[in-house]
């Protein structure tokens, strides 16, 4: 269990002893760690299929750079307007676990659906949009169930030790997806049948074990009034919001996505095909180490500047990939830097997001940020595929830097003067 002292006052004298009165320990509580594992679960399931896609596709069925970008786009941009829906569905049924549980089932049966695709690509983006819609249904309600449980202070914590756990599935995954394929043969049927099972198991922890609202929490009196569409639209007025929403739309534009990164890596070192799903293991392993810390060091220094930093972690694995360095060098400090990059922005920018929402539309404010990163992320897949076609990829990832660069001073601009870049400090 993650700990953290959290002062009174400074009227209270400090404590050298055991706990007094004028001071509390604040947990990470345990809709938090209840949600974490049926994140690990989950990305267990998702990562065995993750870490093989790119063979398949580029490999396996020859698609081209460009046709690969638009299904990896599809991946994760194509049904990005559905989390609006499913936020805001989620707000006003008060029934995040619900529509949480809804979408994680939607992604299990998509494993089964790779089966039945075949190899008709047309049939595998259909089945990858259905295991998306999955994704982007339950992201939304899954973070406001954090937030929900965690005090504002404390929320970069909480993401970060779920966004920990959330790794440890994202670590596991390529290596069971390894396993399966050294135990079977190189069968992908395998795989994607053996993920299944577990996204199954993932969706019984969530019915058994979160709760929609821990014990203990209380209910103001608001939640009892329905969210209508026009309380849900008006959220655009914010200046905040809007401010947040633009800036993460900014950023999905600034994300290549892992696939690119991955087949870079293993076209300059000439890696062996075997090895391909260990790249995601190097990333999940950096990321499994530094997301709970980096997210207690957000609630200390601000979460602005940590998610700046992840980003300049993400332009620096771009320039690394365009740069003279190779070999194991090269590889450690890609993989290293791009699970920075995760640790310090996946969940610390929904935990900036948070206290400037209310409580009773979080879930809908939480999908239109993630909403503004998916549909951005579509583009930018599309357009770095495009421009690995007509330029070769030395110099797609190039421009790719440089967009990092540009589009992190934008960021910096549009959310320094709404958000206090030191947000608390904890003893």
């Amino acid at each position: 269990m993650y700990l953290s002292t959290v002062s009174r006052p400074a009227t209270d004298p400090p404590d050298p002893g055991p706990a007094r009165p004028g001071r509390r320990i604040a947990l990470v509580s345990g809709n938090v760690i209840a949600l974490g594992t049926v994140s690990l679960i989950t990305d267990v399931s998702a990562e065995m299929v993750t870490a093989i896609l790119p063979l398949y596709l580029v490999l396996g069925l020859q698609l081209s750079p460009l046709a690969f970008g638009v299904i990896d786009g599809v991946y994760t941009g194509a049904t990005a307007l559905l989390r609006v829906v499913g936020g805001f569905v989620a707000d006003r049924l008060r029934r995040r676990k619900l529509v949480a549980g809804v979408g994680y089932a939607l992604s299990a049966v998509a494993k089964l659906g790779l089966l039945l695709a075949g190899r008709s690509v047309p049939a595998i983006g259909a089945v990858i949009a259905i295991d998306r819609l999955g994704k982007g249904v339950r992201s939304a309600p899954r973070d406001a169930l954090i937030t929900l449980s965690t005090p504002p202070e404390s929320l970069g914590r909480a993401f970060g030790v779920h966004r920990m756990m959330d790794s440890v599935g994202a670590f596991l995954g390529p290596l069971v997806a390894l396993a399966v394929l050294l135990a079977v043969g190189q069968s992908y049927d395998a795989v994607f049948v053996a993920s299944f099972c577990i996204a199954a198991l993932a969706v019984v922890v969530l019915v058994l074990f979160v709760r929609e609202r821990p014990p203990g929490t209380a209910t103001d009196d608001s939640d009892q009034v329905r969210v209508s569409v026009r309380e849900a639209l008006g959220l655009l007025r914010e200046r905040s919001t809007r401010r947040i929403v633009l800036a993460a739309g900014l950023l999905g534009l600034a994300t290549i996505g892992d696939g690119f990164v991955y087949l870079l890596l293993q076209r300059r070192e000439d890696l062996d095909l075997r090895w391909f799903p260990l790249l995601a293991v190097g990333t999940s392993l950096a990321y499994l180490v530094l997301a709970a810390p980096i997210g207690m060091l957000a609630d200390r220094v601000g979460r602005l500047p940590v998610v700046v930093g992840g980003y300049a972690a993400l332009g620096a694995t771009y320039l690394l990939l365009a740069g003279p360095v190779g070999g194991w060098p090269l590889l450690a400090l890609a993989l290293g830097l791009y699970g920075l990059f995760y640790a310090a922005t996946d969940g610390v920018l929904i935990a900036l997001a948070g206290p400037v929402l209310p409580a009773r539309l979080r879930t809908t404010g939480i999908a239109l940020v993630q909403t503004g990163q998916a549909v951005a992320y579509l583009g930018s897949s599309v357009l770095f595929g495009l421009a690995w076609q007509a330029w070769g990829p030395q110099t797609a990832i190039q421009v790719a830097a440089a967009t990092v660069a540009a589009i992190l001073l934008v960021t910096v601009f549009l959310l320094a003067p709404g958000f206090r870049l030191v947000t608390r400090k904890v003893s």
